[in-house]
């Protein structure tokens, strides 16, 4: 056993076994390990992940406290079924980009069909809500790679920081230099072929949402900044590929008009871009998008009664007013580390929204807007619930959480930290 836990049992049965936390629980009983449990973990300097959350989930898993349990544990589920995967690459698509260099990101539109009326199906169609398989193959499109590699990176980051196993540290950056680093096998940063539509552009400004999964990666490269696994000079290398990424974000067409965006799209921009200027020691320009949102995106899209039309026009409501209003989250919690308070600005509106979704944690409340599917709502709500309550110092959010199944959040990794990047 290493630090009282017991991965490689996880790896033999799938799960924590209770003679894991049991021993755990027990450590103070012998000499060394209650000096271990009463030290205080080193809090991370995540940017995105609220660091002192993430350090407390670590002392709670050395205690043995039974509540976070099933979220570690399916953690390291998901950490090990990472360490077998990837490493993943914009050179293993098969169809060349309209650049015709390999390195160079493409995906395809998610909600784009082809045109059943037309012999070739060109131009695409769109049915917002439903997903073209066929679009997001990973042949075509880089998505699914980007999608896992950033999956992975996350898990194996938090795995490593929650456990301190290198072998952790080392896949996570293995995932990392082949994406971001490695000559032959890195993504240019750019997104200039993001969310394609066939038939009729070969890029669109939606397309820039993509990106923001890249902060999911970065913060597991932050998580494993103290082990060997991933050099200085490489974690210089990765800051100078977010400084050029950011700098294409901020003067390229494409993504600027992406800024100007009215619903998620725009606020998941400022997300992102807010994200990466701190990523590259930007703090000034961060607080500039920090200070402007407040008109531009918490008071132009949040109404006072707390709903959000533009996500309440969408086909998935329920999906799109949280998913918004995540993107907000996100942005409050980075804004404090440029010193500005985005909870309550604007008449503290987007506590208003918070308040008008909260009492949708009862899955026995109907949501009152049509919408093609049933939403996930512990997976949506979690998050919100968790920050608004720390954020607000108000426990009803807390008290709501107990609406959500139990079988559905309690082992979602929200559960060991948040915000995450989704």
């Amino acid at each position: 056993m290493k630090n009282g836990y017991c991965t490689k049992q996880i790896v033999r049965t799938g799960a924590l076994v209770a003679a894991c936390f049991l021993a755990v629980g027990g450590c103070a009983h012998r000499s060394g390990c209650a000096d271990k449990a009463a030290t205080a973990p080193k809090i991370p300097a995540t940017i995105l992940m609220d660091g002192r959350m993430l350090a407390a989930s670590k002392q709670r898993i050395l205690a043995g406290d039974a509540v976070i349990q099933p979220a570690f544990t399916n953690l390291l589920k998901e950490a090990e079924k990472a360490m077998k995967e990837g490493p993943f690459s914009v050179m293993n698509k098969t169809k060349l980009p309209p650049s015709g260099d390999k390195h160079d990101y493409v995906s395809y539109a998610r909600y784009w069909w082809p045109d059943p009326t037309k012999p070739n199906g060109m131009p695409f169609i769109q049915r917002d809500g439903e997903t073209y398989p066929e679009g997001q193959s990973p042949a075509t499109s880089d998505r699914s790679q980007l999608d896992k590699m950033v999956a992975g990176v996350e898990t194996l980051g938090m795995a490593y920081y929650l456990t301190g196993e290198e072998r952790y540290a080392n896949q996570a950056a293995k995932l990392l230099r082949a994406w971001f680093l490695t000559p032959e096998t890195r993504m240019n940063p750019n997104l200039k072929f993001s969310q394609g539509i066939p038939g009729k552009s070969d890029s669109t400004k939606a397309g820039i949402i993509d990106g923001r999964v890249f902060c999911r990666a970065l913060e597991g490269a932050i998580l494993i900044s103290d082990s060997p696994a991933l050099s200085p000079a490489e974690h210089a290398a990765l800051r100078t590929w977010m400084s050029q990424y950011l700098n294409w974000l901020k003067t390229d067409p494409l993504p600027q008009s992406e800024a100007e965006s009215k619903n998620n799209h725009g606020t998941f921009f400022d997300a992102q871009i807010m994200y990466f200027a701190l990523f590259a020691g930007d703090n000034a320009f961060a607080k500039q998008i920090a200070e402007e949102s407040v008109k531009k995106r918490i008071l132009a899209q949040i109404e006072p009664d707390g709903t959000q039309p533009k996500e309440l026009g969408r086909t998935r409501t329920f999906h799109y007013s949280a998913f918004n209003l995540q993107a907000l989250f996100m942005m409050a919690h980075m804004a404090e580390q440029v010193g500005v308070d985005l909870w309550h600005a604007g008449d503290s509106r987007m506590k208003v929204a918070m308040d008008f979704l909260t009492p949708y944690a009862d899955p026995a409340r109907p949501w009152p807007y049509p919408d093609i599917d049933e939403p996930h709502r512990a997976k949506l709500l979690l998050p919100l619930l968790l920050q608004a309550s720390g954020a607000y110092k108000d426990d009803s959010y807390k008290q709501m959480l107990e609406k959500l199944p139990l079988a559905e959040r309690e082992s979602l990794r929200e559960n060991l930290a948040v915000p995450l990047m989704r």
